[in-house]
């Protein structure tokens, strides 16, 4: 059992993860912290990040960075923090993500606009800027951990109008690939999680008027749980994931795999 928990182990490793205040960004954070980790949460809003810091502090610790990584400038500011703060990155889950809905005949370039800055060019820049921090102590028997979320609607054709948001996610599935081609010399892997419904706020209108058709796709026939967005999480970011790097993986109770 002692071999089993050091496979799984973050125990120690310092942490970013980005919307980290609700959603699958707040469930993986939460499974970080139980799991021994130094987390820093971020958001847009200060508040979300203080109240989701004090609350999940335990085995492992949490703290607020307050930033909108669709901008240059918090990207920065991300980067100065943890460099004066940590010296180093051990694992970066880039979370934030938005999405927008409507018709495609009146779908708006800011509903475009908003979804691709957040989802896709946030996601490179903070990365990119990331790198120092991230290889500072990474090794080949130890690399660092970058856990890029994407979506099963980036995998296939959503039944909703989400024009600009299934093409982002597509867009980091790509992005996550030739990330992780080019970062493994440099001792960090790059992977995906691909998650299908779960019952968060962005999801909540969704579940709302079609929940029960949602359920009817998903061969297990439930809503995603912390524990399986926060377990896989764990899996690539302790030894257990050392050796996979390029990988979208789906979370999703079959949903891809019966569609």
């Amino acid at each position: 059992m002692e071999q089993m928990n050091e496979l799984f182990s973050i125990a120690g490793k310092v942490a970013l993860v980005t919307g980290g205040s609700r959603g699958i960004g707040l469930m993986i954070a939460r499974s970080f912290v139980a799991a021994g980790a130094r987390v820093y949460v971020s958001s847009r809003k200060a508040a979300a990040c203080e109240a989701t810091a004090q609350a999940l502090s335990g085995p492992g610790e949490c703290l607020p960075l307050p930033a909108d990584v669709s901008r240059m400038d918090d990207i920065a500011r991300v980067v100065e923090t943890l460099t004066a703060r940590e010296g180093r990155l051990d694992i970066l889950v880039n979370n934030a993500g938005a999405t927008w809905g409507a018709p495609l005949g009146q779908f708006p370039e800011a509903g475009w606009d908003k979804v691709m800055d957040l989802n896709v060019k946030g996601m490179f820049f903070l990365t990119q800027s990331l790198l120092p921090l991230l290889t500072a102590h990474a090794t080949a028997a130890a690399p660092a951990r970058v856990i890029n979320i994407g979506s099963v609607d980036g995998m296939h054709t959503p039944a909703f109008d989400n024009f600009s948001y299934s093409p982002s996610k597509a867009a980091v599935h790509q992005m996550t690939r030739m990330l992780a081609t080019h970062l493994a010399a440099r001792h960090v892997t790059v992977n995906a999680i691909a998650p299908g419904p779960f019952a968060t706020d962005m999801m909540a209108p969704m579940v709302a008027t079609m929940g029960e058709t949602i359920l009817g796709k998903v061969p297990l026939h439930r809503m995603g749980e912390e524990a399986d967005i926060g377990g896989m999480a764990i899996c690539l970011a302790s030894r257990a994931g050392a050796f996979v790097t390029g990988a979208v993986i789906p979370v999703d109770g079959g949903l891809l795999a019966a569609s």
